[in-house]
């Protein structure tokens, strides 16, 4: 079966730093480009960052670039995501995704609320 679970959102002020930890099993973890999606209240799921398999190339969404980063740990099938300099817009649930993409084979974690205040 396979699971991904989310860990280490939070409340943070703006200007703060969080990060996120997805857990996988249930899969080949080097088979498959992981990434992070958000969803803020009445908007769109949106793509925030991917990382290839065996932790290759990484990719940013635009509003994200430079603040966050994304790494792997395969040796523990978990994907991380540092968030710095944190602002109020990037409030939202956090989603852990393999692949890194919307489809309807897409694998998804549970969710993790990220609250940053102004």
């Amino acid at each position: 079966e396979v699971q991904l679970v989310e860990s280490g959102g939070g409340l943070v002020q703006a200007g703060g730093s969080l990060r996120l930890s997805c857990a996988a099993s249930g899969f080949t973890f080097d088979d498959y480009a992981i990434g992070w999606f958000r969803q803020a209240p009445g908007k769109e799921r949106e793509g925030v960052s991917c990382i290839g398999g065996r932790g290759g190339s990484t990719h940013y969404a635009d509003s994200v670039k430079g603040r966050f980063t994304i790494s792997s740990d395969n040796a523990k099938n978990t994907v991380y995501l540092q968030m710095n300099s944190l602002k109020p817009e990037d409030t939202a649930v956090y989603y852990c995704a393999a692949p890194c993409k919307i489809t309807p084979g897409t694998y998804w974690g549970q969710g993790i609320q990220v609250t940053v205040s102004s």
